[in-house]
């Protein structure tokens, strides 16, 4: 049974910084990308950015670069977003995924396999 689950959310101060990790288990998690995404209130999901597991290559929505930085460590089947400069309109649900296409990083819901079960993050100003 895979489970994705994240944690590390919570309320922060704007321009400032959180680190949300996902534990993953039940799969072989060096042979998926991970892309974490997010879901405002009255808002549609939307992709924030991936790693690949093999060489780490990474990508990530043109709102969040240079903020944001996704890492993973394939021993502890764990993928981090390190979040900072945080903006009000950075709240949201954030979610975990897992690809098995390995070859590309997707930004598309539909692509992902398995998914965590979200945890909030609210970014007061």
């Amino acid at each position: 049974q895979v489970q994705l689950v994240e944690s590390g959310g919570g309320l922060v101060q704007a321009g400032g910084s959180l680190r949300l990790s996902c534990a993953a288990s039940g799969l072989t998690f060096s042979r998926y990308v991970m892309g974490w995404f997010r879901q405002a209130p009255g808002k549609e999901r939307e992709f924030v950015g991936g790693i690949r597991p093999s060489d780490g290559t990474r990508e990530y929505v043109d709102s969040v670069a240079g903020r944001f930085t996704i890492s993973r460590d394939n021993a502890k089947n764990t993928v981090y977003l390190q979040m900072a400069s945080l903006k009000p309109e950075d709240t949201a649900v954030y979610y975990c995924a897992a690809d098995q296409w390995v070859l590309t990083i997707s930004s598309e819901e539909s692509q992902y396999d398995y998914w965590g079960q979200g945890t909030q993050v609210t970014v007061s100003s």
